[in-house]
């Protein structure tokens, strides 16, 4: 198979989609590989490193996307990529799909085979491709967080472990997935005072186990919400539903009850955001202020630091791009479970089910299309 790797155009994201070992261990099972020149740079690997390992270096996007069978790209297609698409390339990359109509009509009318990274599925509910990226972002929101309390940047001036005789922060994290724990867990290091929400008990038992006792563990609930959130120094949203859109769980009144300045990050916000006040913004224009406090809600926060990132992504995605590109989508999903519920659209038609309902579409079940 012929595997296309696109710098991409988000703004602000330098990770790259593969490294050169998995450059390499695509070439080890015959199939070739072309990246666009300068696509590792922001990761740090030189156009060398991939050609050492097997790549060919073309100049240009276009060149990219019209010789492969398959893109592997990090972030979802924008706009001016829509058009790069033809009928029956295989698309494996981030989709969130659910976030955005504009996108999913836009692969839909090119009739591309969507596989999403971020609902491919194991049978105990896991997100093996959203892992690696949920570490990543929910360490990153506590920075995030601590730094949007600056009052350099309109924050209230508040240093999260405190100091001597003056009271630590108070850090609030709805959700106790990869991403709160990893919040969580980096928020007990830092010395601030962290309470952390979810709807499973057992998955509250855990994360308290994890920072040995050293965290407020709260059942989610509509009182507990608002409680919490409006003690908070800082608010950390961290829920995600799997293909579907993330639930409006922190509304502009309960922003209200928070002191102004303080500060709000939704890692939730590729997926529509869990606060009735996010909206996307980028590493370059990060914060702006609702209602007193200061929101961070950066789409893509592994990309401010690719060099990690782009290793851990890949560690966790090669595994299935080769047996993508060994076996073909259709044999691959049908051996694999897991990846097939990563099947967002083929042809034309939507077959993730959460992703149908949240724009109102017909839902066609993968085993139902032909071809």
């Amino acid at each position: 198979m012929r595997i296309g790797i696109p710098t991409e155009i988000k703004t602000d994201e330098h990770r790259v989609a593969i490294t050169p070992a998995g450059v390499a261990a695509f070439a080890a099972r015959g199939h070739e590989v072309a990246i666009q020149s300068g696509a590792g740079v922001g990761s740090v690997f030189p156009d060398g490193a991939f050609e050492a390992a097997g790549a060919i270096v073309v100049e240009g996007a276009d060149a990219v996307w019209e010789r492969s069978d398959m893109i592997l790209k990090v972030k979802e297609p924008l706009e001016p990529e829509f058009e790069r698409m033809r009928r029956g390339q295989i698309l494996f990359t981030y989709l969130h799909l659910a976030a955005s109509a504009e996108l999913t009509a836009g692969l839909l009318e090119r009739r591309v085979v969507g596989i999403g990274y971020e609902t491919v599925q194991l049978a105990d509910g896991s997100l093996p491709l959203l892992a690696p990226m949920s570490e990543v972002a929910g360490r990153l929101s506590i920075q995030a967080g601590a730094s949007s309390l600056e009052c350099l940047v309109g924050g209230k001036g508040l240093l999260l472990p405190g100091v001597s005789g003056v009271r630590r922060g108070r850090v609030t994290i709805l959700g106790a997935g990869v991403v709160g724990l990893n919040a969580c867990v980096v928020g007990v290091g830092f010395g601030a005072d962290v309470t952390i929400l979810d709807i499973d008990p057992q998955r509250l038992g855990y994360v308290r186990d994890v920072v040995q006792g050293h965290v407020t563990t709260l059942m989610s609930n509509a009182a507990n919400i608002e409680g919490a959130v409006a003690s908070a120094d800082l608010v950390v949203c961290s829920v995600l539903i799997p293909g579907a859109r993330t639930p409006r769980l922190v509304t502009r009144e309960h922003l209200k009850l928070m002191e102004p300045g303080s500060a709000l990050v939704d890692v939730a916000v590729d997926q529509g955001g869990c606060a009735e006040t996010s909206r996307p913004t980028t590493h370059r224009d990060p914060r702006y202020v609702e209602e007193g406090v200061i929101h961070y809600c950066v789409s893509n926060m592994p990309g401010a630091v690719p060099h990690t990132s782009t290793y851990a992504l890949t560690n966790a995605t090669m595994t299935y791009a080769l047996e993508i590109a060994d076996r073909g989508w259709r044999a691959a999903a049908e051996r694999d479970p897991a990846l097939a519920g990563g099947v967002n659209v083929v042809e034309g038609q939507v077959t993730h089910e959460a992703v149908a309902d949240a724009h109102g579409l017909e839902w066609a079940p993968l085993d139902a299309i032909s071809g």
